[in-house]
């Protein structure tokens, strides 16, 4: 079993920045990918970043360009720095990591608690 320790929401003015970080412990044999999704009131939960364990990244197309996702392989810990955020990033933001296990299964439903991220205008 996996454990998720996120960190680094809040509030923020918009054109501000803030990091999150997650950090994942617990029984890991590899981990596969690690990404960001969130959810706005009302709307459903979105995939916002995600990077492989080869350092392969995808982005949502309305944080291009003002989000960087990264991850330190050694720590099993993932990081989402964001630039310029604007009011409609307001949102919980929630890790989630892909697992593989010795035996070669893959598991995708292992997720944070979520923190939370408020821009004001």
């Amino acid at each position: 079993q996996v454990q998720l320790a996120e960190s680094g929401g809040g509030l923020v003015q918009a054109g501000g920045s803030l990091r999150l970080s997650c950090a994942a412990s617990g029984t890991i044999f590899s981990i596969k990918s690690m990404g960001w999704y969130r959810q706005a009131p009302g709307k459903q939960r979105e995939l916002v970043a995600a990077i492989t364990s080869g350092g392969s990244t995808n982005y949502v197309g309305s944080v291009k360009d003002r989000f960087t996702i990264s991850r330190d392989n050694a720590k099993n810990t993932v990081y989402l720095q964001m630039n310029s955020l604007k009011p409609e990033d307001t949102a919980v933001y929630y890790c989630n990591v892909v697992l593989a296990s010795s035996y070669g299964s893959v598991s995708y439903n292992n997720w944070g608690q979520g923190t939370q991220v408020t821009v004001s205008s």
